[in-house]
């Protein structure tokens, strides 16, 4: 199976993955609005998810949640040493998700979950400084989960299940700074793949102390995808016996651990108040190095990319407030920290420590159906950063200057309980 982690697999071929611990972190709509906490809120089947323990204290028997984002993204590059600047021209991201969840008796409830946790695109200008590293990635990655929750008592429930994951990447660079055909254009290759597969798990547990006090834990299980036979297609390669390498394709194989996550946090609920707190981690320490193996032509020899990640968290705040019957408000906020060390900092997906700051609402059109809305900005800290461990001619050649970023996402979904 050769496959979505193509994605990272070959563009790391000389750099970094998709963004190193790069995640699109929009799972529901409500919990979103709420700085997306969630792991210990008991009000939808966006549970799937976050925690799919919570399905069972939920009051209704049928219970589903829809929604779609809208990811604006930019990213500035500019290495004011040799007076040059580029600026990303990325299409608008589309991150979904569709939960359900079913109340089979009182001690259980099943349900499933449909999302997009990686999905993403970066698009330079062509020839920009660092072309040799990427020109453009465009990386989608569905999970599908089924689950089932079990209310040990009033006061303590686990539940988890399987996770399915299909994926798709298209990735291009070129192959040097510098090398042409005999036309001028630049010699480049091409990975575009799809039908990625691959199998994962999660387990969660909430506690309840009181009435009004929730307590969750989730952990989703670390994901290794592999390639085998591969294909990469290389492009305007001059004729010449000094370049190893000639038009066409190769295969290669490579592996790309996804990290494993654990969530733990609470929620207080104080008449028409919720209060929520969350905090995940992510073992992005598993990442080292990303090594690939190619097979005998036109490739020349296999290729070593350290990455040497280091596990990172995120702090997450939430706070609903009931305004009416039909209207309810959300506003949140989460830090989230990078697991790119210094030294191994990528254009794919330029990715830093960030905040983020939600907001949005409910407006329940019946008792059964509800409108829910949300937004997301997400302001990067101005950093300047490089990789040092791209290798020209067995020389390890920098790649480095001040990155600015940011993203907003306004979303739309809906509930339905019945």
């Amino acid at each position: 199976m050769k496959k979505l982690l193509l994605l990272v697999l070959f563009v790391l071929s000389t750099l970094v993955t998709y963004a190193g611990g790069y995640r699109v972190s929009v799972q529901g709509q409500r919990a979103m609005a709420m700085g997306h906490t969630g792991v210990a809120v008991v009000n939808s089947a966006e549970l799937v998810f976050f925690n799919p323990a919570g399905l069972v204290y939920l009051e209704n028997k049928l219970n589903v949640s829809v929604g779609a984002s809208g990811v604006f993204t930019n990213v500035i590059y500019q290495n004011k040493d040799f007076g040059i600047s580029s600026e990303t021209d990325n299409s608008v991201g589309t991150p979904l998700n569709l939960y359900g969840s079913y109340k089979v008796n009182d001690w259980m409830s099943i349900g499933l979950g449909v999302y997009t946790p990686y999905g993403s695109e970066v698009t330079w200008p062509t020839d920009w400084a660092g072309s040799h590293l990427v020109n453009n990635i465009d990386l989608a990655a569905i999970y599908i989960q089924p689950v089932v929750s079990f209310k040990i008592s009033d006061h303590f429930s686990i539940g988890g299940g399987p996770i399915y994951v299909i994926g798709s990447v298209n990735f291009n660079r070129n192959l040097s700074r510098t090398l042409s055909d005999v036309e001028g254009d630049r010699s480049n290759v091409t990975v575009e793949d799809s039908g990625v597969t691959k199998w994962g798990w999660s387990v969660g547990a909430m506690f309840n102390p009181t009435k009004n006090l929730h307590v969750g834990f989730n952990y989703r299980s670390e994901i290794i995808m592999e390639v085998e036979g591969g294909e990469a297609t290389f492009s305007n390669l001059p004729n010449s016996t000094a370049v190893p390498l000639t038009n066409g394709t190769t295969t290669f194989d490579a592996a790309l651990p996804l990290p494993a996550e654990l969530t733990m946090g609470l929620s207080y609920e104080y008449n028409k108040w919720v209060f929520a707190f969350d905090y995940n981690r992510q073992f992005w320490g598993v990442y080292k190095s990303l090594d690939i193996d190619f097979g005998n032509t036109p490739t020349g020899p296999d290729s070593v990319n350290p990455r040497n990640y280091k596990d990172s968290s995120a702090y997450r705040l939430g706070l609903q407030y009931q305004v009416t019957d039909k209207i309810t408000l959300r506003a949140g906020y989460y830090r989230d920290e990078s697991p790119v060390q210094k030294g191994f900092f990528a254009p794919e997906t330029p990715r830093n420590n960030s905040d983020g700051f939600t907001g949005g609402l409910s407006y329940a059109i019946t008792s059964k159906l509800a409108i829910d809305a949300s937004f997301f900005y997400l302001r990067f800290k101005e950093v300047d950063a490089s990789y040092d461990h791209y290798k020209e001619n067995g020389k390890e050649v920098p790649f480095g200057g001040t990155y600015k970023s940011s993203a907003f996402a306004p979303g739309l979904g809906l509930t339905y309980k019945m």
